[in-house]
């Protein structure tokens, strides 16, 4: 059975060839292809209606090309290719996923407007595809915050303990593990928990205390990661349980952190759309670090 590749999405721009600098490095701890894929958009005299994964590979194409000479001269490196399409890339890089084990793109691309943190193509991808997909935003990007960070390798994940997934979890062990780090699971709390009385605008005080609902937190919080554990013995893993926004905790964390791991919304119901959570919008959006978007286990019968 073939090895699914990793792609890097590319189009000429630094920050992807930033993304594609980490593709490499994943491809080969994953001893997996690594695949480079330029979509150009659709010419003006294209006919509508032609689905993006109809279009034919175009055979000269100026982006892969400065592709292989960036990649020139390296020595080991995974088996590599090159794949040139025509189409709407927030449309065309979502399909990919069918057919990767991972979706690679920097967070702004050569479109868009200067000032944005994350590209249209870069939202659409983490939101739609199949496979995870980890958005690399330009280097140097800065986090101010007084969280004590040990040095080392680590992976962040965050983990919320009414609705845990189990994807984002296993993802996040197998990557600590494929790097040889320590795994940072942060789960957050709200604080203060306001009880609202009958008459407007009052509030009485919590009936527990925030020692116990940390205590909670914390309890559930293990039991959830006890069977990642059993299953990746190798991998150090800590809980940090704070009170507050989970979105800034991940933000924080994500200072010098090799990967934050986030998960995606499972479609719902009423909602059958695919959505993203404000959390994973906000880790997009201002993490210092890469991030790895999972969509959610398929559920169980």
């Amino acid at each position: 059975m073939s090895t699914l590749p990793v792609i890097a999405a590319v189009d000429g721009s630094d920050d992807s060839l930033v993304a594609l600098d980490w593709a490499f490095e994943a491809a080969l701890v994953r001893e997996a292809p690594l695949r480079m894929v330029h979509v150009q958009q659709y010419a003006a005299w294209a006919e509508p209606g032609v689905p993006s994964a109809g279009r034919p590979q175009l055979e000269d194409d100026p982006v892969l090309d400065a592709v292989r000479r960036y990649l020139a001269g390296r020595g080991e490196r995974p088996e590599t290719e090159y794949l040139a399409l025509e189409g709407a890339p927030s449309t065309t890089l979502p399909e990919l996923g069918s057919d990767a084990q991972l979706l690679v793109l920097g967070s702004r691309g050569r479109g868009g407007f200067a000032g944005l943190l994350l590209g249209s193509n870069g939202m659409a991808a983490a939101r739609d595809a199949e496979c995870p997909v980890v958005v690399v935003p330009k280097p140097g990007r800065q986090v101010h915050d007084d969280m004590t960070i040990e040095p080392g390798p680590r992976v962040v994940v965050g983990l919320h303990v009414d609705s845990p997934d189990k994807a984002t979890l296993s993802f996040a062990f197998a990557e600590a593990a494929l790097r040889g780090a320590r795994l940072q699971v942060v789960a957050a709390y709200s604080w203060p928990a306001h009880l609202w009385t009958a008459a407007p605008s009052q509030v009485v005080p919590p009936p527990v205390d925030q020692d116990a609902v940390e205590h909670e937190t914390r309890t559930l919080a293990e039991g959830f990661l006890a069977p990642h554990r059993d299953r990746h013995p190798e991998v150090h893993a800590e809980s940090y349980v704070a009170p507050g926004d989970a979105a800034g905790h991940l933000v924080a964390a994500s200072r010098d952190a090799n990967l934050v791991v986030v998960g995606r919304h499972r479609r719902r119901l009423l909602a059958p759309a695919r959505m993203m959570g404000s959390v994973t919008q906000a880790v997009l959006l201002h993490a210092a670090s890469p991030v790895a978007v999972v969509p959610p286990a398929p559920p169980e019968e």
